[in-house]
């Protein structure tokens, strides 16, 4: 399909695709905003994380997702791994004027597999199983892989003072083709590409400003992003 300033879709075609239509300008940058934290109990393998994000279509104003999730981490002796039992909500509105919304609750499982690569590489694998429940649609399930690179660039570890380069990419895969009333998706759902500058304000809090690029079958669109990395 030839790319257009602006693009015929289903706003929310990839998570509601018995909406209403919207045209979406795949030229405007949105924006992400998000809070990331993480913690562990004391002399305990247990813990928690969470994360909030408050995303729009355009800078601010335009509310494409709130997203609220949060969940309970384990982490087995003498495994370099977490993983993670949680539970997400999902505000997703419509692009432009409109002020309709759609909600999703989810429970996710996941599994980070940390490891360095020579002095400076920070590498880190998440897996994630998402089971979904969409409003109007029937029950969903769907795979994400993420890949993680941190580069200090000033000093070899992330700790406090560390100004570092961020990168991921995390492919989305549906678990079924049917959501319910004779509409479908692909089983290729999206891609996310990003590249950030971070900064370890401390040892436990880091920034990180950047640049998401996401792409389905029918939007392929910009995001900046600002976020914060806790750990408490």
């Amino acid at each position: 399909m030839k790319k257009a300033a602006f693009c015929l879709v289903l706003t929310a075609y990839f998570l509601f695709p018995d909406s209403t239509f919207a045209q979406v300008n795949e030229n405007e940058t949105g924006a992400w905003y998000m809070y990331f934290w993480n913690t562990t109990l004391k002399n305990s393998r247990f813990g928690f994380q969470g994360d909030v994000q408050y995303r729009n279509w355009d800078i601010m104003g335009d509310l494409e997702q709130l997203l609220l999730r949060g969940g309970v981490t384990y982490e087995p002796e003498k495994a370099n791994v977490k993983f993670t039992l949680g539970y997400g909500y999902v505000l997703s509105g419509e692009y432009g004027d409109s002020n309709s919304t759609s909600e999703e609750s989810r429970i996710y499982q996941e599994a980070l597999l940390p490891h360095k690569l020579a002095d400076r590489f920070y590498l880190t694998h998440r897996f994630r199983f998402e089971q979904r429940w969409v409003e109007s649609q029937d029950f969903r399930t769907r795979f994400r892989y993420n890949l993680f690179l941190n580069i200090p660039v000033n000093q070899v570890s992330l700790n406090k003072g560390a100004i570092y380069i961020a990168l991921y990419n995390e492919l989305f895969i549906n678990g079924q083709k049917e959501t319910g009333n004779g509409n479908t998706v692909e089983i290729f759902d999206r891609n996310r590409l990003y590249t950030a500058l971070g900064y370890s304000i401390t040892d436990n809090l880091k920034v990180q400003a950047g640049y998401m690029r996401q792409s389905t079958n029918t939007v392929d669109k910009g995001q900046l992003q600002l976020s914060l990395h806790h750990t408490l």
